[in-house]
């Protein structure tokens, strides 16, 4: 049975994780990033209830005049 040869293995891997190290710099490298991260501002729309424009009361049952 032969034996596996392994002599190569330092180099490939050394030159695989460089070259994966390269290639994600390169990617992150392309990226744009905002230059100003800000929160945007929100408008805060109004929304008109019926109940707004007039005074309204709700009876209880047990505060109404009994008879």
């Amino acid at each position: 049975m032969p034996q596996l040869d392994t002599s190569t293995w330092f180099i490939i891997i050394t030159s695989m994780t460089i070259t994966l190290f390269i290639m994600l710099q390169l990617k992150l490298s392309k990226h744009s990033y905002p230059s100003n991260p800000a929160p945007k501002p929100t408008k805060a729309s109004m929304y008109t209830t019926p109940w707004e424009s007039k005074w309204t009361k709700i009876y209880s049952p047990l505060s109404l005049p009994q008879q």
